[in-house]
């Protein structure tokens, strides 16, 4: 006789959404079927036993389910995860600190490096380091069956999970099927560089960053391997048989080829032969350094910040200090003068203090800086000191009261040899060009027409006439010129893609002929050409206004459009009669703007960069003041905080520049741990107003650009430029936003896209994927040049202007390097399984668990024994 089976009905839903549940049946059959069915049918026809394997996976994914609907997601999505990702990167940045002065460069550093790591993470944590479980593979398994042991413990009923037999099948898929295979992925340097290329594939690869990272790579690998690909295009473009305007192109493809493969060579030869060329060094001895002006400095945030450390170490800080308090004062004057007169005009009631308050803020500023008890004190003339103090005691306060001091303190800045003379001189003047991308950097052309221009100009070259050449007896004034722009087209050079506008000229002659052609112009020439005009002749540039420049999407159809009424309107008004009759000597200037040939650029690299980052600053003056001053938006607002004391308010103003100046902290809790051995989050300003991504931001700004190295100053200012950034561009729905971008991210539809990606990664067309062979070595470096590429290319020109670009570059390749090793990047999976498991069982005791787990460490005894050791000498 045989015993017929009772068939076990399965209850096919697991998440309540079918969308979900459908992938996810997909991955338990294949996960049975290639895990254990393809052995357990060896052993024995009866299928109870897997049937109750699937009831009891099932039954823990119900569970977890049901747990992950009950969390609210957005606090460790935009709180813990970021803090978790500053937290390691800043672990990560000590690390290289460490070993950041070692002499031999080229020696490989992995494991010194993976020693410092783990060192900086125990000082971070104090109890845990996972230095065992991401360098052993043996302890990774057993940490992982331990979580699992303990998953299976929390989500599955007691009766299956007191089954051993059962328990230990689970654990063994969960942890060595699925969790291990997916952190080997997630870890895998090579996949997080594909990955990075993928996610910005939509951005067209940028030549000056391309070439940027050629520069600044220090590893001869990377570069040998881009130079290997050079030479195979080489070798195919050489082999191509073409004739007419295909010649062209190839030629200047082989000549940008040509160029990149000798920057690759001469960067090797100089890594190989330990003469790295230190490019501040060699510019400060050598270089022909760019003169940036003083008011050009005082109203540029990153300028200004370099300029302060300066007089700082000087001992000159209360000039600079002062100078910038009175610009304070003058806006902050200003605007309450005006509300004033509104009201007056309204017929409205105005505040009685106002002026009261303006006045005590003024008394303020002279004691501050001007009197006897002054320390420092400002050194002006006793003549001048005396005139504003009678003006203090008789008149009403004015924004322009300390107008006549502040112009010779500045002319003191200037003049004194101690002062800018002296910072043009110095190694922070270099530093400063750098963050400016104003340094010029030694050609590989050997000759200094540097690298990048040509690619920079018109398509056709830049060729190089004089004004002076040419034939002023062919402007006469009867001559006519008619040019309007009659086409916009897209182009593509060396990688980097611009708009051309096509302007047709119609030129009327004195017989009474005609002549037209057409030229090719970009905007980058219609703006070196209005640089080149309103600096010779400056009545204009108040009446010539050029169409702005724009950063993203400058590529857009509609943007062109605009863009080319606009320019259009440009020329009409610069060929406009009265304008050529006012203004005759401009002729020979429009001349050879429209003329058929390439355009010579009269304004250089520097003259251009100095335009786009101080002239935009330069117009926003009042970023610096509102970043100085320390009185409310409205002084009314603010009489009832200092009623009690009105010189309070002036004090605070000085205080709080004072201790920018001198790179005092805001005043904290004392603590006796390093701030900088503290997780990221334990140094958050909890008095930030309550704005998750203005939080975010800073958060990651402050690790990612080391920006707590820079002045208070330059922070406070960074960070009121976020807030506007953010407004501007978001307004006041930017919390919104963020929440609803949580909340799709953890939508149905998502989920269920995400185990589908999954599905067809492990599975591709329903068969368990074989691991990859490991990619060839050049195949790799040059997927990391492209990364990194792509990760500088996509950088705002905001954000270089903000912080500087630098600045800007370092923090993003020091992102891109804490990539490239894979224990620590197993380590960033680790804290984030941990903090998502902490998220999703707040009632259980995962931190205490993770701290038992992981103190199996020796690096814990070992930093335990030297606390012990450091407590019993004090």
């Amino acid at each position: 006789m045989k015993l017929e089976m009772k068939p076990i009905k399965i209850d096919r839903r697991l998440t309540g959404s079918s969308f979900i549940d459908e992938p996810l049946q997909q991955v338990i059959q294949f996960a049975l079927r290639d895990y254990i069915q393809y052995w357990y049918y060896t052993l024995s026809e009866d299928e109870s036993f897997l049937l109750e394997i699937r009831q009891t996976l099932q039954n823990a994914l119900v569970q977890f389910s049901t747990r992950s609907k009950e969390v609210d997601w957005q606090p460790y999505f935009t709180t813990r995860l970021v803090d978790d990702f500053a937290t390691h990167l800043r672990v990560f940045r000590k690390a290289q600190d460490r070993l950041g002065d070692r002499e031999d460069k080229l020696r490989d550093i992995t494991d010194d490096l993976m020693e410092s790591f783990f060192e900086a993470e125990v000082e971070m944590e104090r109890k845990i380091c996972r230095d065992v479980v991401c360098t052993s593979h043996k302890d990774e398994e057993g940490f992982l069956r331990d979580l699992c042991e303990l998953l299976l413990y929390l989500l599955l009923p007691p009766g299956d999970f007191h089954n051993k037999n059962m328990r230990y099948f689970l654990r063994e898929v969960l942890a060595r099927g699925v969790l291990l295979p997916l952190i080997n992925q997630l870890s895998d340097p090579d996949y997080i560089n594909q990955f990075v290329i993928w996610m910005i594939r939509d951005n067209s690869c940028n030549y000056e960053a391309f070439m940027n990272i050629l520069k600044l790579t220090d590893k001869p690998a990377e570069l040998e391997a881009v130079r290997d690909k050079v030479l195979e295009e080489l070798q195919f473009l050489r082999s191509l048989d073409t004739a007419g305007d295909d010649i062209n192109v190839i030629k200047n493809q082989i000549n940008s080829l040509l160029f990149v493969k000798k920057v690759c060579e001469t960067r090797i030869q100089r890594l190989q032969s330990g003469k790295e060329v230190d490019a501040f060094k060699l510019a400060a001895n050598f270089g022909k350094l760019c003169v940036i002006p003083l008011d050009h400095i005082l109203v540029h945030n990153i300028a200004l910040q370099f300029f302060m450390d300066f007089m700082q170490a000087a001992g000159a800080q209360a000039e600079l200090f002062f100078w910038l308090t009175v610009e304070g004062y003058r806006v902050t004057a200003q605007q309450q003068l005006e509300a004033m007169q509104s009201w007056q005009k309204d017929g409205k009631k105005q505040p009685s203090d106002t002026k009261g308050l303006l006045k005590a803020a003024a008394l303020g500023v002279y004691e501050q800086y001007l009197s006897d008890k002054a320390s420092p004190r400002v050194q002006v003339d006793e003549a001048s000191l005396t005139r504003l103090g009678e003006k203090l005691r008789k008149d009403d306060p004015t924004p322009e009261i300390f107008d006549e001091i502040q112009r010779k303190v500045y002319d003191m800045m200037l003049r004194d040899e101690r002062y800018y003379p002296s910072f043009k001189q110095s190694p922070l003047y270099v530093r400063m060009l750098a963050e400016l991308d104003m340094l010029k950097e030694p050609s590989y052309r050997g000759s200094d027409d540097g690298d990048g221009e040509s690619f920079n100009g018109s398509p056709t070259g830049s060729i190089n006439l004089s004004l002076d050449d040419l034939p002023n007896s062919c402007h006469d004034e009867s001559m006519h010129l008619h040019a309007f722009i009659s086409d916009t087209g897209v182009c593509n050079d060396h990688g980097k893609t611009y708009a051309l506008y096509t302007i047709t000229v119609v030129r009327r002659n004195q017989d009474g002929s005609e002549d037209a052609w057409k030229t090719y112009r970009r905007y980058s020439d219609f703006h070196d050409f209005h640089m080149r005009i309103t600096e010779q002749f400056e009545n204009l540039a108040s009446i010539l206004k050029l169409p702005g420049k724009k950063t993203f999407n400058n590529m857009d159809r509609d943007f062109l459009e605009k863009r080319k009424k606009d320019l259009n309107a440009y020329l009409q008004l610069l060929l406009n009669p009265e304008m050529v009759k006012a203004c005759p000597t401009l002729i020979p200037y429009v001349y050879d703007f429209l003329e058929n040939k390439a355009y010579s650029k009269g304004k250089g690299e520097f003259a251009r960069k100095i335009d786009t980052f101080v002239n935009p600053l330069r117009s926003s003056m009042r970023n610096v003041s509102n970043a100085v001053k320390a009185f409310p938006d409205s002084l009314a607002e603010g009489v009832t905080k200092v009623s009690d004391n009105m010189g309070r308010m002036s004090e605070k103003l000085g205080q709080d520049i004072k201790q920018s100046i001198l790179k005092v902290p805001p005043i904290l809790p004392k603590s006796e741990i390093d701030p900088e051995h503290c997780r990221v989050s334990a140094q958050l300003d909890d008095n930030v107003d309550d704005n998750i991504p203005l939080r975010v931001m800073l958060l990651l700004m402050d690790e990612v650009f080391d920006l707590k190295e820079k002045n208070q100053w330059l922070r406070r200012n960074i960070k009121n430029l976020l807030q506007q950034l953010i407004r501007a561009t978001y307004g006041d729905t930017i919390n919104r936003k963020i929440v609803d971008h949580v909340d799709y991210l953890t939508s149905p539809e998502q989920v269920a896209d995400y185990v589908k990606r999954f599905r067809d990664s492990y599975w591709p067309n329903g068969i368990l994927a074989e691991t990859p062979p490991r990619r060839d070595k050049n195949i790799r470096m040059r997927t990391r040049v492209a990364a990194k590429t792509s990760l500088l290319g996509i950088m705002p020109d905001e954000l270089k202007h903000i912080i500087g670009a630098d600045t800007t570059r370092k923090g993003i390749l020091r992102v891109f390097d804490m990539f490239q090793y894979q224990p620590m990047n197993r380590r960033l999976v680790y804290v984030f399984l941990e903090g998502f498991l902490e998220t999703m069982f707040p009632q259980y005791k995962f931190p205490e668990l993770f701290v038992k787990l992981h103190s199996r460490s020796p690096r814990i005894h070992r930093y335990n024994q030297k606390l012990k050791s450091t407590s019993l000498k004090r």
